[in-house]
């Protein structure tokens, strides 16, 4: 894999994230970008669970979204 130029982290960032390979920059880049946009209420969502996969405990942040379908339809 080719590696590219990573752009800094802030501060917050670096401990929130985990960032060990290029992808996952892009992933930030590409998230941020997309924050910048008038986005509707779903799209807003999914880039917002995208970003939580780059966290160190993103399994909760599935369980949440799982949790809330399985919620809305009235399973446990």
């Amino acid at each position: 894999m080719k590696l590219k130029k990573r752009f800094p982290l802030t501060r917050t960032e670096k401990w929130k994230y985990v960032m060990p390979t290029n992808e996952d920059y892009e992933i930030l880049k590409k998230v941020k970008q997309l924050e910048k946009l008038k986005l509707t209420k779903e799209e807003k969502n999914v880039v917002w669970l995208i970003k939580t996969q780059l966290e160190r405990n993103w399994r909760k942040y599935l369980l949440q979204a799982l949790n809330k379908f399985l919620k809305k339809y009235g399973k446990k």
